[in-house]
This record gives C-alpha cells, sequence and structure tokens, in this order.
C-alpha cells in the first residue's frame, strides 16, 4: 500500500513511478476516491459529534415538556441520518481500498528508468563461461535424465511443467534443498514450514492481489490459493502484529513447493527444466528498520550469490530497470546462472526490497524505543530455487563419459561424486 502522505503531497512524483514500471492505473481515480472517502469520514464526524451534543442536552432538559420532545425528535432525524452517512463511508471506503490497491510501489532513485529488460544493468559476475565446453548440451538432451526426471509420467498424472523426480534426481533435489537450508541457518535465519495454501488476506499483502491472479492456481470452493512462493505465507506471519524495535531485524527461511500457472509461457526457454508449474525453493525473508533495508538487501544478495559460488556455477547479478521491476518492489536484484548447454542465462535468484509496502497492507509494524509505531520495511530473496540451478549443474558439469560430477558442497546428503549413467557424448 502506497505512502497516503506521498499520495496527497507528491501525485506526479506517483505518476511518474507508474509510467515508469509500466502499469494500468488511474491514479486522478484514486485521489478522487481519498478525498470523497475523507469527506465522507468528516460528515459521518460531524454527525456523531452533533448526536452527542443533543444527547448531553436532553439530559439536561425535563422529561415531557416541549424541548425535550423537540431534542427527541431531533436525536431521531440525527440518528436517521448518521446510519445513511455511515452506510455512504462504507461504500467510499470500500471504493478508495479497491483503487487504492491498483498504485504500485516506487523505485528507488538508484533503479535504472527503463522501459524493458535491454535497461537492465549487469553489476557483477563470477566464474567462467564455459562456452567451449565440448561436452555440454542442454539439459533436456542428455540420454539419461528420463532416468531421474519423468516428465513423461508427469504428463500423464497431472500436465505438461509437473515432472516426478525419480531416485538420484530426487535425492539431488532433496540435497539442494539441504544445502540451501543449512546455509540460510548459518545466516541466522530460522527455518519455518509454512502453510501451502494462503487465503485472500494473505496475497493482498504481499501484492500477489490484485495484481497476479492469473498466475496463482485458486481452490474456488474454498477461495484459497497455492501458493507462488513461500514469500507469501511467511511474510503474512506478523500480520496485524507489532514487533519491539529490539527484535529487528528478523530473518526466516522456509523451504516449499511453488505453484505458478505460467499463463501465457511456451516456446523454447520453457524446454525441461526451465520453466515449471510445481518447483521446490528455499526463500529467504527479512522484516527489518527502515533505516537498514537498504544495507539488508545488499547482505541479502551476498547470502544468494555465496550459494551460487559454492555450487561453481558462472554467474551475473542484474540490477533491474523500471520496466522490469515488479508491482510491489523497489528495488530487485537477479542471480542469473550460465546454464553451458543452452549457451544462455537462467535466472535462479531475486532479491528484492518493498520498503514499507508490503507492510502496510499485511498492518505489520514496529514500536521504537519512544512508543512510535510505525511500519517496517519487508524483503525477500531466493536462496535458491531448485529446477534451473539443477539444470546449469547438469549442463555444466557433463563428462566426457556422459555422466555429472555433482559439487562437493552437495555430497554430505548426496554421498556419491557423480550422477548419470556413463555413455559416451557425441
Amino acid at each position: 500500500m502506497i505512502d497516503l502522505k506521498i499520495l496527497r503531497e507528491q501525485p506526479e512524483r506517483l505518476r511518474a513511478a507508474i509510467e515508469a514500471k509500466g502499469f494500468d492505473c488511474d491514479l486522478d481515480a484514486v485521489l478522487a476516491a481519498d478525498r470523497a472517502r475523507r469527506e465522507s469520514l468528516r460528515e459521518v464526524e460531524d454527525l456523531r459529534a452533533r448526536q452527542k451534543a443533543a444527547n448531553a442536552e436532553m439530559a439536561a432538559l425535563l422529561k415531557g415538556s416541549d424541548a425535550f420532545k423537540a431534542k427527541v425528535t431531533e436525536m431521531k432525524n440525527l440518528s436517521a441520518g448518521l446510519k445513511e452517512k455511515e452506510a455512504a463511508l462504507r461504500e467510499t471506503e470500500a471504493t478508495w481500498q479497491r483503487l487504492a490497491l491498483s498504485v504500485p510501489n516506487i523505485p528507488h532513485e538508484s533503479v535504472p528508468v527503463a522501459s524493458d529488460p535491454s535497461g537492465n544493468q549487469v553489476v557483477s559476475t563470477w566464474g567462467e563461461e564455459y562456452k567451449a565446453c565440448p561436452y555440454s548440451r542442454p539439459h533436456y538432451e542428455i540420454p539419461w535424465l528420463e532416468e531421474m526426471i519423468d516428465f513423461a509420467r508427469g504428463v500423464k498424472v497431472t500436465g505438461a511443467g509437473f515432472p516426478f523426480y525419480r531416485g538420484d534426481g530426487a535425492r539431488l533435489v532433496r540435497a539442494l534443498v539441504q544445502f540451501f537450508l543449512r546455509e540460510a541457518g548459518r545466516h541466522g535465519y530460522e527455518e519455518v514450514y509454512p502453510p501451502l495454501l494462503v487465503n485472500e488476506g494473505s496475497a493482498t499483502a504481499t501484492g500477489q492481489l490484485p495484481d497476479k491472479e492469473g498466475q496463482m492456481y485458486e481452490t474456488v470452493a474454498d477461495s484459497l490459493y497455492l501458493i507462488p512462493t513461500a514469500e507469501v505465507p511467511v511474510t503474512n506471519f506478523f500480520r496485524d502484529e507489532i514487533l519491539p524495535e529490539a527484535s529487528l531485524p528478523r530473518k526466516v527461511s522456509a523451504f516449499t513447493p511453488c505453484f505458478r500457472r505460467e499463463a501465457g509461457s511456451y516456446g523454447k526457454d520453457v524446454r525441461g527444466l526451465n520453466r515449471l508449474h510445481q518447483f521446490d525453493k528455499v526463500e529467504l525473508v527479512k522484516w527489518v528498520h527502515p533505516s537498514q533495508s537498504y544495507a539488508e538487501l545488499e547482505s541479502l544478495r551476498e547470502e544468494a550469490e555465496n550459494l551460487v559460488r559454492q555450487l561453481k556455477l558462472p554467474y551475473r547479478v542484474l540490477l533491474m530497470c523500471t520496466g522490469d521491476l515488479g508491482f510491489t518492489q523497489t528495488k530487485k536484484y537477479d542471480i542469473e546462472v550460465w546454464a553451458a548447454g543452452q549457451q544462455r542465462w537462467l535466472e535462479v535468484s531475486s532479491c528484492s526490497n518493498f520498503e514499507a509496502f508490503q507492510a502496510r497492507r499485511a498492518r505489520t509494524r514496529f514500536r521504537d524505543a519512544d512508543g512510535h509505531v510505525e511500519p517496517l520495511h519487508t524483503l525477500n530473496g531466493s536462496g535458491l530455487a531448485v529446477p534451473r540451478i539443477l539444470a546449469a549443474l547438469l549442463e555444466n558439469n557433463l563428462r566426457e563419459d556422459g555422466a555429472v560430477n555433482v559439487p562437493e558442497v552437495l555430497r554430505p546428503w548426496f554421498e556419491r561424486e557423480t550422477i548419470g549413467s556413463p555413455a559416451a557424448v557425441t
């Protein structure tokens, strides 16, 4: 939810942000709804004050007197008028709430202004791009891949984008998740396992609603949504709560499956593990003091990068431009790994700062030492998403004999140095 002070005092700043992000938002309608709501509230408060004063005056009158009877009539008229104005206030409040949710967050001043992904900036790179590796091939062309990731049976049981992980495939996924969670714990994150279904209030608080209805699976009979990411249930953990300032920052990690309809996705970029409807991910979520949120964003980014470095995967970090920034975000870094077989970059983590945008929607606040209460700032990042990491591991570590080297950091859980069926790659 946007800051009301900015809405009322700096509407042109908001108008510029809406244009830079490319979202459809009628700011004039939002401003008009805010004025109507305030006027309606003023009328209700005025009638309540008049009703209170009339009640006090009536108490001093002699019962049965003409003045008393006149005051009773006045009270009835005030009561009827108040009910009418309160009904109007509820209506204007509902209109205001609906329109206010359409206003996107304001990009941070450090975010490059551009209309499309070509404006994203590469801020760092690590490792080498194995463009000349003679053994690499796209993971979906590895001959034994179906032995560990069964796409065909997933289609039979559910549909495209819901694969079975089998044998070594399942063990490698579990090894990745264990590694991600161990590292999160080492950085001070409390692990939780959240619900996989959330209600409308939770989806609205984090900004999935009303912006991303078409991307979520919904259980219509119960009005619940399968989570697109653990960000949604975890960020709502402290919804409607006030935290003591001394407890900040609060850091939580969560491993969950994620469910995304990915409407409109098609073509070569969705082959194999590149884009699934169900996938596993470890999410990192922070609740922080407003003065520390951008320093916390940099530390969040470093924690995600450290995971990729330990897996020895070449990667780059992008600072996303305004046109490639989400509805709720003020600043976002994407971490992309190099997939040698496909000769392309694959996004494996997004690290985002939302400032107080989600916290206002969720009514999550903190109380400082002087007793003042204000919204805190929320951040989250993938630490990490499994499928594309797995794709890059398979492609970048494919050997001449057809097997794949397992990164050393995963061996405590996988317990072998290689995966796959040795067979010459031609």
